[in-house]
Order: structure tokens, then C-alpha cells, then sequence
């Protein structure tokens, strides 16, 4: 298969999926290395394809908009030590958590795609921040930070940011 028809059929693979795909799968459906998927995708992002990189895999950015339904932005302030707390919360009361932003010294606004809406989802990316040796985005600023949510109602963002808040979390 040349590259061109991969890279057109990794697009529609990622377009029929509705959820994100792991390099490591495409690659072993494509018969190539994760190193050309990668690769692939770079060439595809740069044809104008929004391809997002999350750490659950890849996905087609309006594959959101298929199942958005209501965003809100939420402030938060902690440190290492409740990390994982404040993501629990926010998916144990029915949020999805899009990405976390920070507004860096020098770059300016930075944001870390994450796709969490599970604790499952949410102990596999705390073990690979663990184990990559690298520090969350937010030790930048002092722990603070913004989340991108999704959330089914008003009410279920309320009940959210009423349990942050009530664990010290809620950046205000």
C-alpha cells in the first residue's frame, strides 16, 4: 500500500471510530511502525486535517462536536498531591475533561489535550505522568490552572465546582 492511500484510509479509520485510536493500533493495522503513523499524521495535520493527539489515542477534532454538550471552563489551584483528586471529581459527577491551559511566562497560553472521562482513563494518563519523569502543566503558575469540561446540564457543573470548591481546589 503507498502512503498516500494509508494516510487516506488512517483518516477514515479515525472518522468511523468515535473514539480515539492508539498509535500502537494503527500502526498494527497499517503493517507500519508507530514511527510512520506518527509521521503520517504530522503530514495529514499539516493538509489541514484537525487530528488531536489525546492519551487515549487519536481523534478527528469534529468528532467533539458530535457528542459536546455543554462546555465550561472551571479554575482550579493545587498541587501534585491532588492532582488526581480534582480529576476524580470532576468524571465521578458526570464531566469530561477536554484538556487542562495554563498561561506561561514567555509562551503565553499552553494547553495539554486529556479526553478523561473515566477513572480508568484518569489512572492510566497518572501512571504515564508518573512514569515519563515530567511534571503537570501547572507547575508552571503555581498550580493554576483551567479545564475545558463537558458537562450534560448546568447542574451537574454546579454539583462540579461546588465539590471542588469544597475541597480546596477551586480556584476563585
Amino acid at each position: 500500500m503507498e502512503a498516500r492511500e494509508r494516510r487516506e484510509q488512517l483518516m477514515e479509520k479515525l472518522k468511523a471510530a468515535g473514539a480515539p485510536v492508539t498509535g500502537a493500533a494503527l500502526a498494527q493495522t497499517f503493517g507500519v511502525s508507530r514511527q510512520v503513523v506518527v509521521g503520517d499524521v504530522a503530514i495529514l495535520r499539516a493538509a489541514g486535517v484537525d487530528i488531536l493527539a489525546t492519551p487515549q489515542g487519536y481523534l478527528i477534532a469534529s468528532q467533539l462536536l458530535k457528542t459536546q454538550t455543554r462546555t465550561a471552563t472551571v479554575a482550579c489551584q493545587h498541587g501534585w498531591d491532588k492532582l488526581a483528586e480534582e480529576l476524580y471529581v470532576i468524571v465521578d459527577n458526570g464531566g469530561k475533561i477536554r484538556d487542562v491551559i495554563v498561561e506561561h511566562p514567555v509562551y503565553g497560553e499552553l494547553r495539554g489535550t486529556l479526553m478523561l472521562c473515566s477513572r480508568r482513563e484518569i489512572e492510566e494518563f497518572m501512571d504515564k505522568l508518573r512514569n515519563s519523569g515530567a511534571a503537570p502543566l501547572s507547575s508552571v503558575t503555581g498550580g493554576v490552572h483551567l479545564h475545558t469540561i463537558e458537562v450534560p446540564s448546568l447542574a451537574v457543573l454546579q454539583r462540579i465546582e461546588a465539590e471542588l470548591d469544597n475541597r480546596g481546589i477551586l480556584f476563585k
